[in-house]
């Protein structure tokens, strides 16, 4: 029953079929982001918290980012697996899939919320939080309450990509944008008029994660598809072992955030020191907000740009398991092209519009300083984007054929080897620039090593039809 009601995605022009699974999953994503950079947009309004608000958000950020990694390596990982499962008409591995996948996201969550809770003071020190006093304090506070609603968050993200994969990109649309509304309504009652400060943006933030959390609950009850059973939900390794490889390249993708947001903010906080200006105790928390609010803008991008690519995921995975290989090719092309196609308009609006940009974040309520660094940072950092754009999306489509290895290979070189290292190494000469300068430096060197299997994927994935593609369009045309 399950294959036969998704047939489709080996039929449906493939255009058509991008647009019904990717426009969804990028408002799913984008709404998701949304959650930390509506936070930090109100902060930086507040008069009373300001730049140091905005500092103590790019502290915590990367530690709800180690949460979202383990969430969609399990999500991703189970909408790929139950993707080719049912593409090879083995529905049951499907069901099992998702029954471990539930399994490993509540005990991951309770996990990660213990560890928070307990290591708070260390971990917020860990990522550049203790640049003054004030900027400690605002991170503690904010800290304490997202890590109360981790388990809530992590839930919500890994079942979205499930949702998917059982043929409901809408529903998952909208049970992540039900979450965010809900705080971006909530967060300038209890910033501005209830005065809760970072304490008011995080229970904001939670409500909404509670709601998401509970919907996606709901529709585990009422699955079309792919509707496991109560033998489902019995730890298997296997099952886990293949869940977790599927889901392991959106893994790194996010925990090299990580380590790059660590490697960066303790670079920022050294070498700060050492600058005229940002050397200066009221100054001290500028670079490190700044360079947050440049990367909530990359995110924002890379929230489209993995929708599109993440949103093709059972697609591909259908394609691939059926053996439709040209329809896995042409997928392929119209993806490349529309990624380069967002890098372009972002890198319209990085290099011309910065002020723009800087401006939401309440650049009205600083100092020249601040405005003059973002400016400087939004040009530097992001002006390699379109490479970016495209190397995300390579390697989510070979994650998604079911290239496991070569998409990890890919994502470690780019975040790891290259984000961190250079991150660490290029400040030494640059100083502060430096760790402006590592991030294009990381993009071009990473889509020299992504054009090479580029290349290869579409030698692999061949030009001409299979016979079971001729036989298939010899039956449509009957």
């Amino acid at each position: 029953m399950e294959q036969t009601a998704n047939q489709f995605l080996g039929r449906e022009p493939v255009g058509r079929l991008m647009k019904q699974y990717a426009v969804p999953c990028i408002i799913s994503l984008l709404v998701g982001a949304l959650y930390n950079i509506v936070d930090q947009i109100f902060i930086a309004n507040a008069s009373y918290l300001g730049s140091y608000g905005n500092a103590a958000n790019t502290v915590v950020f990367p530690l709800t980012v180690i949460a979202l990694a383990i969430a969609v390596m399990i999500g991703d990982g189970c909408c790929a697996f139950v993707s080719l499962s049912l593409g090879k008409g083995e529905p049951d591995k499907a069901r099992e899939s998702v029954g471990n996948s539930v399994l490993m996201t509540i005990m991951s969550s309770l996990i990660i919320c213990a560890v928070y809770l307990i290591f708070s003071d260390g971990i917020i020190a860990m990522f550049g939080g203790t640049v003054n006093e004030e900027t400690f304090r605002h991170s503690k506070e904010y800290f304490f309450y997202i890590s109360l609603g981790i388990p809530f968050y992590m839930f919500g993200q890994a079942m979205n990509p499930v949702i998917r994969a059982d043929g409901s990109p809408k529903f998952a649309m909208i049970s992540t944008l039900a979450g965010a509304v809900l705080n971006m309504i909530l967060d300038p009652i209890f910033i501005f008029v209830f005065r809760w400060g970072m304490m008011g943006a995080a229970v904001a933030t939670v409500i909404g994660q509670v709601v998401t959390a509970v919907l996606a609950i709901w529709y585990l009850c009422n699955m079309k598809l792919v509707k496991p059973e109560k033998a489902d939900f019995k730890p298997e390794s296997a099952i886990i072992r293949k869940t977790l490889t599927l889901g392991l390249t959106s893994f790194l993708s996010q925990i090299s955030l990580v380590a790059a947001m660590a490697a960066i903010n303790n670079m920022i906080r050294k070498y700060g020191a050492m600058d005229s200006i940002f050397g200066q105790e009221q100054y001290a928390q500028i670079p490190m907000a700044v360079v947050g609010i440049v990367m909530k803008f990359f995110q924002i991008v890379i929230s489209i740009v993995v929708g599109m690519a993440a949103g093709c995921i059972p697609v591909v995975g259908f394609n691939m398991g059926a053996g439709l290989k040209s329809r896995v090719r042409e997928l392929f092309t119209k993806l490349l092209a529309a990624e380069a196609a967002v890098g372009a308009v972002a890198l319209i609006f990085v290099e011309f519009f910065p002020r723009q940009l800087i401006g939401i974040f309440g650049a009205a309520n600083e100092s020249s300083y601040y405005t003059d660094f973002a400016v400087h940072a939004f040009r530097i950092y992001l002006c390699m984007i379109i490479f970016a754009c495209v190397n995300k999306a390579c390697f989510i489509f070979l994650q998604a054929m079911g290239k496991a290895v070569e998409s990890t290979v890919l994502s470690m070189i780019r975040e790891i080897v290259f984000g961190v290292g250079f991150a660490l190494l290029l400040p030494t000469f640059f100083g502060l620039d430096g760790v402006l300068y590592s991030m294009p430096v990381s993009d071009i060197l990473t889509f020299i090593v992504a054009l090479f299997l580029i290349i290869r994927t579409y030698k692999e994935i061949g030009s001409e039809p299979t016979k079971k593609e001729a036989r298939l369009g010899q039956f449509q045309t009957l």
